[in-house]
C-alpha cells in the first residue's frame, strides 16, 4: 500500500468516530475554544482534548493557542463535503431499506 493510501486511510478513520463526527459538525461554525468545545457535545474534556489531538495530528483540525486557551478550526472546508456526502449516502441507505421493510410487510 502506498504512502498516499495509508495516509488516506488514516484521515479517514480520524473522521469515523462518534465524538468526532459532534465536534466537526460544532465546528461548522467556526474557530472555537476547547473550553466551548466540550461542554457542547457532552463529553468530558479530558475525552475531547484526545479527539481533537487525533484529528489535528491527521490534518483535520488546525489548532492555534491564545494565552492558555487552544482553538481548533476545520483546516479544509472540503470536510464538512465529505461528512455531509457519507450523510446523504447513510440517508438514502436507510431510505431503501426502510422501503423493502414496508414492502415485505405490505
Amino acid at each position: 500500500m502506498s504512502s498516499a493510501t495509508q495516509y488516506l486511510a488514516d484521515a479517514l478513520k480520524a473522521l469515523a468516530q462518534p465524538t468526532r463526527l459532534k465536534i466537526i459538525d460544532f465546528l461548522r461554525g467556526g474557530e472555537r475554544c476547547v473550553c466551548e468545545i466540550f461542554p457542547s457535545i457532552d463529553e468530558e474534556q479530558s475525552n475531547t482534548s484526545r479527539h481533537l489531538n487525533q484529528m489535528q495530528t491527521h490534518g483535520i483540525l488546525s489548532r492555534r493557542k491564545d494565552g492558555v486557551k487552544i482553538y481548533y478550526a476545520i483546516k479544509h472546508p472540503e470536510v464538512f463535503e465529505i461528512i455531509d456526502l457519507a450523510s446523504a449516502i447513510v440517508k438514502r441507505e436507510i431510505e431503501l431499506r426502510s422501503s423493502l421493510i414496508n414492502n415485505v410487510e405490505n
